[in-house]
């Protein structure tokens, strides 16, 4: 299991760049009162059959070429049902995939949600050519980030070049902050 949620989000995160996601959807959802992190990442990307939707939790089943094994997915169910909550994929071929997951905030078995800001900088700086749409909400207040909006003032000035990078970082932070007052969790 992966010591940490933002990597689980990471890992399906990197799994929509890798079929193509033109967009990649992230909302974190920690709502103290219900009890509950819902965790939702969809994309635009080529999408799986049903049979890949049916195997995708199997640790033993991957597309990947590179390798025999595929554990991202699986560490992921797992955490999020270990503290009694959901875990849930669909996705349709040429249209794309949804992953939800639902984590009960008081289980002692739930690993911590860890550094989101470092996990959205990450893809961001790392994909140029996709587009990340991040939605950070705690107990009703919310935050978002859209690459697209960013793309629109910067023009050609790539994501990674340091000067974006550091605003973005700080983006990420400040609003975190913002919206959840410096809550761990």
């Amino acid at each position: 299991m992966m010591t940490e949620i933002s990597l689980n989000i990471l890992d399906v995160a990197e799994n929509s760049t890798r079929a193509k996601a033109s967009l990649v959807t992230i909302i974190v959802d920690a709502n103290t009162a219900e009890d509950r992190l819902a965790v939702t990442i969809s994309d635009d990307g080529c999408g799986m059959t049903q049979e890949q939707i049916e195997h995708v939790t199997d640790p033993f089943f991957t597309t990947r070429k590179t390798r025999k094994v595929g554990l991202g997915v699986p560490f992921f169910k797992q955490a999020a049902e270990l503290t009694g909550g959901s875990f849930n994929i669909t996705s349709e071929v040429g249209v794309g995939t949804t992953t939800k997951a639902e984590f009960v905030l008081s289980s002692v078995d739930r690993v911590p949600l860890g550094d989101m800001d470092s996990t959205i900088h990450t893809l961001i700086t790392c994909h140029q050519d996709t587009d990340f749409l991040y939605i950070y909400r705690y107990n009703g207040r919310e935050f978002q980030l859209d690459t697209r909006e960013i793309r629109m003032i910067l023009g050609d000035v790539p994501f990674d070049s340091p000067d974006v990078s550091a605003f973005i970082m700080q983006y990420l932070q400040a609003n975190r902050i913002e919206t959840d007052g410096g809550a761990a969790y």
